[in-house]
């Protein structure tokens, strides 16, 4: 069993131009995803050094244009404290993970979820597993995933193959997520454009969220 690793800084990598989607972010359709943007996994990086300044910078960006154009917000958080039952298989390779504190528990200030903003139970690496993520982009009339936060390789990429599994066009803001190192951070883009997600830059995202 072993803990989160000391993630030295790394410049935020740049987004694959060859993804094999034609697909476009339609403000109508989507739902934007803040994928465990809690203090734990953030604490886990240098602070201060990049990729998190930029990380937060394109994050915050992407939530104010959704608030301000009344696009569908989701969070994810996982609990901390778990049960041995809950834990399940993460024990083996992350340990006990997050305690029942919000200075691990919490999602970072910066990006503080709204009264109106749904933060979903986030229970393995993807976010649809025990959760009723994919019931809620139904309801909400929603078919495509906008998705950002941490980490790239893990959980972002599992969700992203998820939802593409169910028939939701997912995007991946390449710079709007972080990982281990930039060579993870550049795998887990380059196998979303190749196989499961469009990816884009925040400027592209923003862009379209205007619309």
């Amino acid at each position: 069993m072993s803990a989160l690793p000391a993630i030295d800084p790394y410049p935020m990598p740049g987004v694959p131009s060859d993804t094999r989607m034609d697909w476009k972010i339609d403000p109508s359709r989507c739902a934007l995803l803040v994928h465990d943007m809690q203090r734990y996994f953030l604490d886990a990086f240098t602070p201060g050094s990049e990729p998190v300044p930029e990380l937060l910078a394109n994050t915050g960006a992407l939530l104010d244009r959704c608030r301000s154009n009344g696009v569908p917000r989701i969070f994810t958080a996982q609990p901390g404290s778990q049960s041995e039952q809950d834990r399940g298989l993460l024990r083996d390779l992350w340990g006990d993970g997050l305690r029942d504190d919000p200075s691990h528990s919490a999602i970072v200030d910066e990006l503080a979820p709204g009264p109106d903003e749904v933060v979903l139970t986030k229970w393995r690496y993807s976010a649809f597993v025990r959760t009723d993520l994919e019931e809620r982009l139904r309801a909400l009339g929603r078919d495509q995933l906008v998705v950002c936060g941490v980490y790239a390789h893990i959980g972002v990429l599992m969700t992203a193959c998820d939802a593409f599994m169910r028939d939701i066009q997912v995007f991946v803001v390449g710079d709007a997520v972080a990982d281990f190192s930039a060579r993870e951070h550049e795998m887990a883009l380059s196998y979303a454009a190749r196989r499961c997600a469009g990816t884009v830059t925040t400027k592209e995202a923003l862009a379209a969220l205007e619309t």
